[in-house]
């Protein structure tokens, strides 16, 4: 089958965004999508009348065109939000970005000068050379700090001790961020102010699934196609052009051609399925990457008021729960009734891990448990629950993956025709807005520009200071 200039792997916000500039551009875009819904991992699930967000989607960019975008779509429906996170630890709730006396108050004196002193040893004999996680965010923050408000929930999240992940990780998420500018922005001292300590941000009324919809609508309405349920099996190439994808689709197999093709696909995937096979290292190096997967339980509770925050961190080694999302506080709208609350508890597995199969109805219990035994909820309140899983939703950054990656980007090098995008698309750990970029980016690579998509979000202070 022919007839577009361009085939789109991937509905989510990368693969979107692509065809969403490709209509811009005047290209005919084909978008396949193996799930029935677009979003990818950053999608909106409905239960009844509620709506539950896969982990927590702020808007809030320093790319001013996303930002555009983004007010183009959703006008007045995106919403501007006050942001309060806390950090579960020891049985207390302690406020995130940290503040001198809320921490002083929460650990106690002791506690907090050796919190102190912990820090200036760190930063008089840092580990020269941080190559893990642990190190480096001992280098930032000192042993004691990282261990107390980072450790649990980083090692729940990637399912490894913080020594076998690479601080690429850290170093690309937190940047700069130190408890200096930690203190500097509570005592209203810091010009600029870190991009994660900001005090709001703007999120669409009814989750961020509304911006995804409406781009799909209007890729639509500009001659485009998004075709549902189509998982992409097979990339055939020839001579260093792509020439065809097959998916398979409830009508059966179907093979697509174009001049012009797009993955936002895992990485690993996109390697396994090309045809003739890649060399034998490149396989080698695609089987090698690993990817972290996110539950999570949503439940509805009979209590108008659990907590004001619209996310908590839990550092806890004693629950399995990772975080605790709060609809409620990202947007009125996603609970229909005030008097009740929705909850979306994450839990994050490997792919054959027993969690990821465990059924709905001990996933729920699972989650009931927890809160309880956190003092957050009265399980009994409880008054309905979902599960939505999402695999794939972490690259794991462990060691080597980046060696594994440049091994993967030389040889896609020679398919010039084809492009990766997003966070598994390129195996990074992008925001929205990056993602998005990247399918910008690349649909402009298509009409005769010349953008290096692997730039995107490298030597940016992306998350250090707001300018506004």
């Amino acid at each position: 089958m022919s007839g577009y200039d361009l085939v789109i792997i991937g509905a989510g916000p990368a693969g979107l965004s692509c065809g969403y500039e490709a209509i811009r551009q005047g290209q005919q875009p084909l978008i396949l999508e193996q799930d029935s819904v677009v979003g990818g991992i950053a999608r909106t699930v409905r239960f009844g009348d509620y709506y539950f967000d896969l982990g927590g989607h702020r808007f809030f960019t320093k790319q001013p065109e996303v930002e555009q975008i983004w007010h183009t779509i959703l006008g007045s429906e995106l919403l501007r939000r006050p942001r309060l996170s806390r950090i579960y630890y020891n049985n207390r709730l302690i406020g995130y970005p940290l503040r001198p006396l809320d921490c002083l108050a929460k650990l106690g004196v002791l506690q907090s000068l050796l919190v102190i002193g912990s820090y200036i040893r760190a930063r008089l004999r840092p580990v020269a050379e941080a190559e893990d996680l642990a190190q480096w965010m001992t280098n930032r923050f000192g042993r004691r700090l990282y261990q107390m408000f980072f450790q649990a929930y980083t090692e729940k999240v990637w399912g490894m001790p913080a020594q076998q992940i690479s601080s690429d990780w850290a170093a690309q998420r937190v940047k700069s961020l130190s408890v200096a500018e930690v203190l500097k922005n509570a005592l209203g001292l810091a010009g600029g102010r870190h991009r994660s300590l900001i005090g709001q941000f703007e999120y669409p009324r009814l989750g961020v699934g509304m911006m995804w919809r409406r781009m799909a609508d209007l890729i639509g309405d500009g001659g485009g196609r998004i075709a549902f349920q189509h998982q992409v099996g097979q990339i055939h190439h020839q001579d260093g052009q792509v020439m065809a994808v097959t998916a398979h689709t409830p009508q059966g197999r179907r093979e697509y051609r174009a001049s012009h093709f797009v993955s936002s696909m895992p990485l690993r995937e996109l390697i396994l399925s090309l045809e003739p096979a890649a060399p034998a290292a490149v396989r080698r190096a695609a089987k090698a990457l690993r990817y972290r997967n996110m539950i999570t339980v949503m439940l509805i509770v009979n209590e108008p008021d659990i907590f004001p925050d619209n996310w908590i961190y839990i550092q806890s080694p004693h629950v399995q729960v990772g975080r605790i999302q709060n609809y409620k506080n990202w947007s009125p709208d996603m609970v229909p009734d005030a008097a009740k609350t929705s909850l979306g508890l994450e839990y994050y597995c490997w792919e054959d891990g027993d969690s990821w199969h465990m059924p709905q109805e001990e996933l729920i219990a699972l989650g009931q448990q927890e809160c309880a035994e956190l003092e957050l909820i009265n399980p009994d309140q409880v008054v309905a629950g979902t599960v939505a899983r999402v695999p794939k939703a972490y690259p794991v950054y462990d060691r080597g993956y980046a060696q594994r990656v440049g091994t993967i980007r030389e040889y896609l090098s020679s398919l010039p025709n084809l492009q990766v995008i997003g966070r598994n698309g390129m195996h990074r750990y992008n925001n929205m807005d990056h993602s998005m970029m990247t399918g910008l980016l690349a649909a402009r690579n298509i009409c005769g520009e010349d953008h290096n998509l692997w730039q995107v979000n490298v030597g940016e202070d992306y998350l250090e200071t707001a300018d506004k």
